[in-house]
């Protein structure tokens, strides 16, 4: 009896540890064990639950009780007196009760049990291997009675089992979580996402919105407040992207990049309002080891039925619409549109034409006159960077406007036409000519870099040319960061004038003129082009023009294409201008003969007329 014993054992044994080694779900596993016991010990129903790490009971196998009863006890707490598993598990001890319904550990749940026809019930803990309890294992009886030796022999064995097998269920568990979520975020990982597009994808035709973001200024975080903060950081914007709602789902791809995929969006406008949700979740500041950051993302997006065919089309187009937005529209969102492609291959473009150029010594500076409308005199020029290409042309600025979108070019760029002004200055100073500034545009990134009073200090210094001279040029959006406002101001201290170009096309208003440090405001040549047609133009320069005077600051009109133009902006009172009627840019050589002529309106003069015969 005994060897049969044994071997009925070693037989269940086998069974469930090939089933383990194949890596059968637990549940299944769970399954088949109760039935094998019930198999060899006639008369007894088994169960086997699980416990979390919160101390709850959860069912996990029980094929001959119904469904109702692991319903009744899942998610229940484990307790001195919550049946044989709850108080089995509390405790850590096998809890043997021969009479549920007597029974002071079962008072609150004979309730469920009885109407079964379920009277006694003998429950062991099943623990990890570091002695933590895991889940239990119970037989229940339709009679009043404890086990049997043959059944305590039975559930030493199928414990054991279980042990093993939530061992390994754990093991796996973990090793999923970790295979598909990100350690730092908790959030879903790349590997997580590609299997998730793919299937997605391979579906029957669902539509559903893809968003890629970035976190913006992120390097500038972790190089300035270290990486701790920048991972804390990281941290706090997933948290955020989670908590809009349960109907998305949130990964993180790597680096600040993190992907939000929305099946319930299908049209553009639900999945824009999705993105609005997102950026706006970006609103209060976060507070970090004494810091408080403002975060901003940017985000581009695509619709499964409209933006790609495949798994890799659609990641590929939400890639273009992130990089679109971030070069345009940072800390916004852009959805991707054909066109995208082929105007970021010509950024690309423009990006290694300028780039070769500085690198080849190709790039030089010309100079449009600033003329004084009234005595039409040239007072000034504006510094525009050219390009000699490789076969002798001449590419102006607009040709290659998007290569400036590349921080390091735009950077080089700002240093090789400083370099070429001073040198002009000098040379026109060292004539006798009167010229009362060049001016030169600076970009965020020039503000950005540091160091930049310096950089327009040193060339000016070595060619022995006055600040007073030179005057820079910064627009709107730039001018509305307040760290650059500052550093403006500085550079004002140091004796350079400063004007705020394209006036009226950016973000600024009429009140911020009190705040900003400016000698000049230029308005735009759009303002310039309907001054004669739009009544309304005509008055908001006009307007512009009076309250420049009276707050003491220069205004120049662009743009200036016609001879009734400049008599409206003169009749107006507009001091100074630029513009085609007067003359193209033209290289240094060019602006030195034309300061030698008195009188710049008069066309019949040769220096004029072989400055617009070889303006650029």
């Amino acid at each position: 009896m005994q060897a049969r014993r044994d071997t009925e054992l070693s037989a269940l044994q086998n069974e469930i540890l090939e089933a383990v080694a194949k890596g059968i779900p637990f549940a299944s596993v769970a399954n088949t064990l109760c039935e094998r016991a019930e198999a060899l010990a006639p008369g007894a129903n088994c169960t086997i639950t699980a416990i979390d790490s919160e101390g709850l009971i959860h069912p996990v196998a029980g094929p001959s009780l119904p469904a109702s009863y692991g319903e009744a006890i899942d998610g229940v707490p484990i307790g001195p007196e919550v049946g044989s598993c709850g108080t089995s598990a509390y405790f850590g001890t096998p809890v043997e009760v021969t009479d549920i319904s007597t029974d002071p550990r079962w008072s609150n749940f004979k309730s469920v049990a009885l109407p079964l026809g379920l009277k006694a019930c003998w429950s062991s803990p099943i623990k990890s291997p570091d002695g933590r309890v895991v889940g239990t294992f119970a037989f229940y009886y339709r009679e009043c009675r404890g086990p049997s030796d043959l059944e305590r022999q039975l559930v030493d064995t199928c414990v054991h089992l279980c042990s093993i097998a939530m061992e390994r269920d754990e093991v796996n568990r973990r090793m999923h979580h970790l295979a598909y979520h990100d350690q730092l975020t908790g959030l879903y990982n790349r590997y997580a996402f590609d299997e998730r597009i793919a299937r997605k994808m391979a579906a029957p035709p669902q539509s559903f919105g893809l968003l890629l973001l970035d976190i913006d200024n992120m390097k500038l975080v972790n190089d300035t407040m270290g990486h701790s903060v920048g991972d804390s950081m990281i941290c706090e914007v997933g948290r955020r992207l989670a908590a809009v709602g349960e109907t998305i789902s949130v990964y993180r791809l790597g680096g600040d990049e993190f992907a939000v995929i929305c099946p319930a969006c299908n049209q553009k406008e639900a999945l824009s309002g999705l993105a609005e949700r997102l950026l706006r979740q970006m609103d209060h500041p976060f507070e970090c080891d004494g810091n408080s950051i403002m975060l901003q993302i940017t985000i581009g997006g695509v619709l499964s039925n409209m933006d790609g065919t495949s798994a890799d089309a659609l990641r590929q187009n939400a890639d273009l619409a992130l990089y679109h937005a971030k070069q345009t529209a940072r800390g916004d969102y852009i959805h991707f549109e054909p066109g995208l492609r082929t105007s970021i291959q010509c950024r690309t473009e423009q990006i290694a034409l300028l780039d070769k150029a500085l690198d080849e010594d190709r790039v030089f500076a010309h100079f449009q006159p600033v003329i004084c409308i009234r005595r039409a005199r040239i007072v000034g020029v504006e510094a525009l960077a050219r390009i000699r290409a490789e076969d002798g042309r001449i590419i102006s600025a607009g040709a290659f406007a998007q290569g400036l979108t590349d921080s390091k070019n735009a950077f080089r760029l700002t240093s090789r036409m400083l370099d070429q002004i001073a040198s002009s200055m000098r040379a026109w100073m060292d004539e006798g000519l009167e010229l009362r500034h060049v001016a030169v545009n600076l970009s965020t990134v020039d503000f950005q870099r540091g160091n930049l009073e310096q950089r327009l200090r040193a060339p000016f210094e070595a060619y022995g040319v006055p600040l007073h001279h030179l005057q820079i040029e910064v627009t709107e959006n730039v001018l509305m960061d307040q760290d650059v406002a500052n550093q403006v101001a500085r550079l004002r201290e140091c004796g350079m004038q400063v004007a705020l170009d394209d006036f009226g096309t950016g973000f600024a208003s009429l009140s911020h003129l009190k705040d900003f440090p400016l000698d000049y405001i230029k308005v735009d040549k759009s303002f310039v082009d309907n001054l004669l047609t739009d009544i309304a133009c005509g008055a908001i320069v006009e307007s512009l023009i009076d309250v420049a005077k009276k707050m003491q600051i220069g205004i120049i009109a662009e743009g200036i294409e016609s001879a009734e133009q400049a008599a409206r902006l003169l009749e107006i009172g507009c001091p100074l201008g630029q513009g085609f009627y007067y003359f193209r840019p033209v290289d240094g050589d060019t602006i030195a003969e034309l300061l030698r002529a008195s009188d710049c309106t008069a066309a019949k003069r040769p220096a004029l007329t072989r400055a617009l015969r070889h303006s650029a």
